[in-house]
């Protein structure tokens, strides 16, 4: 049969489209569109604790104070990034000696009946418990505009809340950001010697330009530049550390953390979102954690996310802290080098959208 003309081809077409059948499809398609335009993920493999360590945990929120409990990790979720959070878990999963001993603690926004369904989809065996940002539109009154939009969300803020969210049982907790995978067992981590007197541990990078986290009218002022003295402050990341909650309620650092966002509102300090009033709070008080365990700025800088390489020494765990994510870069199809070491762990089943991260 010979093929048909163009027109006739066309107008085939036209009539499929508009049949019946067609018309349910796209009533079906819009019914279930908020359900379609979030992401999907596969299946994880299971991994099993070794002989050595203690009864693996009960899949979901029970056995959040179970004394069979090795590691608590703190997360934050939301759509945008879960992509991010599933590779980080599973990398904490694959590379440690006691899977089934680890308890994940989520702090979620908005989306919880998802973020929950999605979680237990993907890592049928996890123990895990998703918790409100009960703080939320306290936090977002406090948030000054940062030089990214994606710093000023008030659930970058949420690892300052942890101590109030999460149960007192959990008293050390390992938090990780969602841009970053484990290539170590993260118990090495967890057990970081934290010296009486101190809440937080985290790798400090001493030879950074500290000056440069603070506005200049901040170090002109006698009364604010006076915060560090006596203290050997140095710059460290949020996106790793590790933090006594017991200790942190002693001390009343989130109150201590809003004090300086507050002040933030009424002069300008500094410009990079919720990462100075840590600093401020404390840099040159923290233990020190090996330089392994945070392989950070991977994700470039804030401006244009550039491939950067790592630093020298050994590699624990990859953080692409910075404007650059990797899953995005890969859908991008002009992945950094060192993205191809993320992807192994990337669960996403398709990409229904791009993330705008401006």
């Amino acid at each position: 049969m010979p093929p048909l003309p163009l027109a006739s081809s066309l107008l085939l077409l036209l009539a499929i489209l508009s049949s019946p059948s067609s018309a349910a499809a796209a009533a079906a398609k819009g019914r279930d569109g908020a359900a379609s335009s979030m992401p999907r993920f596969r299946e994880a493999p299971q991994f099993y604790n070794s002989p050595s360590c203690p009864p693996p945990l009960p899949a979901g929120p029970a056995a959040a104070c179970s004394p069979n409990t090795l590691v608590h990790v703190a997360m934050t979720l939301d759509v945008a990034y879960l992509r991010g959070s599933m590779a980080a878990i599973l990398s904490v999963l694959q590379h440690t000696a006691c899977p089934q001993s680890v308890f994940f603690h989520f702090v979620a926004s908005s989306a919880a009946g998802y973020l929950d369904a999605t979680i237990a989809g993907a890592f049928p065996s996890l123990a895990f418990q998703i918790y409100p940002f009960a703080d939320e539109q306290r936090v977002a009154g406090l948030i000054s505009t940062s030089i990214r939009a994606a710093l000023d969300r008030p659930l970058n803020y949420a690892r300052s809340y942890l101590a109030r969210l999460l149960p007192e049982c959990a008293r050390r907790v390992v938090y990780l950001d969602s841009d970053l995978v484990l290539v170590d067992d993260i118990a090495g981590l967890a057990s970081t010697p934290i010296p009486d007197g101190l809440a937080l541990a985290a790798p400090e990078y001493c030879n950074a330009n500290f000056t440069s986290y603070f506005t200049p009218t901040f170090w002109a002022n006698p009364a604010l530049s006076v915060a560090f003295e006596g203290r050997r402050a140095c710059y460290f990341n949020t996106g790793v550390m590790v933090m006594e909650l017991g200790r942190w309620r002693d001390g009343g650092y989130t109150e201590k953390i809003e004090e300086w966002m507050e002040l933030q509102k009424r002069m300008r300090i500094y410009e990079l979102g919720s990462l100075p009033p840590f600093l401020l709070v404390f840099a040159g008080r923290i233990a020190a954690v090996e330089h392994r365990w945070n392989q950070h700025g991977l994700g470039g800088d804030n401006y244009r996310g550039l491939c950067r390489n790592l630093h020298p020494g050994p590699v624990s765990l990859l953080h692409w802290s910075g404007k650059g994510k990797p899953w995005a870069r890969l859908d991008a199809g002009r992945p950094c080098p060192l993205d191809a070491l993320w992807a192994p762990y990337d669960l996403l089943l398709r990409s229904p959208f791009a993330i705008d991260d401006s």
